[in-house]
């Protein structure tokens, strides 16, 4: 329940439109809802602005059906992360509106709000193809969020002209998601270029002295460039949530 939802709720038994009775059966499944395995946060949206989202891996596929179908009868949208096909399959057939984006592994039930044409858009920024899928999840999960975001692939250090040539797409952007392996370098530039916040998102795309992410997490977190924070290695979720809070915080004041 949305903090609107809850106010709307509270003028109608006011009003008498709706009953005692009625307006407590609306929130007995506040602030949690106990399916058994699994503990749905139905107030998580009116204490952080977005609803609970679900973590597909290691959940069956009735379960992350059972999570959704509650987080929708209560919001507008859920999010999945980490999904697969077979989730989705089954989703289609109990859902009306259900997207799944492949690369992302994420899927979306219902309708996110509409970003507006002409905010500042979330850039999501890639050293190499090879880091899209983690860059996708980031830039699915702001749109969810209501971000309009800004596309901006294969630009890594190897060949800087490349990022240079988005100079000014850079600079307008409202918060800049940084996904790069390898050692992770592009996240330092990036920070050097721009007076937006930068999310650095090491991934796990590198040879065997790359430890799996560890070395770009290494570079991210000694940058000398300011203005730049990371979260964990593939969390593109993690950073395209984080962008989503700079946004709505920027359109509050």
């Amino acid at each position: 329940m949305t903090g609107r939802q809850l106010s709307r709720l509270l003028r109608d038994v006011r009003a008498g439109r709706t009953s005692i009775g009625d307006a407590v059966e609306r929130l007995r499944a506040l602030p949690f809802e106990d399916l058994g395995f699994a503990k749905v946060d139905t107030h998580r949206e009116l204490r952080t602005g977005f609803p609970e989202v679900i973590y597909c891996t290691g959940k069956t596929v009735d379960q992350v059906l059972a999570i959704g179908r509650r987080v929708v009868e209560r919001h507008r949208v859920a999010l999945a992360t980490r999904c697969c096909p077979e989730v989705y399959e089954a989703a289609k057939e109990e859902f009306a509106d259900v997207t799944y984006h492949e690369t992302a592994r994420v899927m979306v039930i219902g309708k996110p709000p509409r970003a507006s044409g002409r905010a500042k858009p979330v850039a999501v920024v890639t050293a190499g193809t090879a880091d899209v899928s983690v860059a996708e999840e980031a830039a699915v999960t702001a749109e969810t969020m209501g971000c309009r975001v800004e596309r901006i692939y294969d630009v890594g250090v190897a060949g800087l002209h490349r990022l240079l040539g988005h100079r000014e797409k850079l600079a307008g952007a409202r918060a800049i998601v940084v996904v790069a392996g390898m050692e992770g370098a592009l996240a330092s530039v990036v920070g050097g270029l721009v007076s937006a916040p930068v999310i650095a998102v090491p991934t796990s795309v590198g040879y065997g002295a790359s430890f799996e992410g560890l070395s770009a997490l290494l570079t991210m977190l000694n940058s000398c460039a300011a203005g730049v924070v990371v979260v964990n290695i593939d969390n593109g979720f993690g950073a395209g949530y984080f962008a989503g809070i700079l946004v709505r915080s920027a359109k509050a004041r």
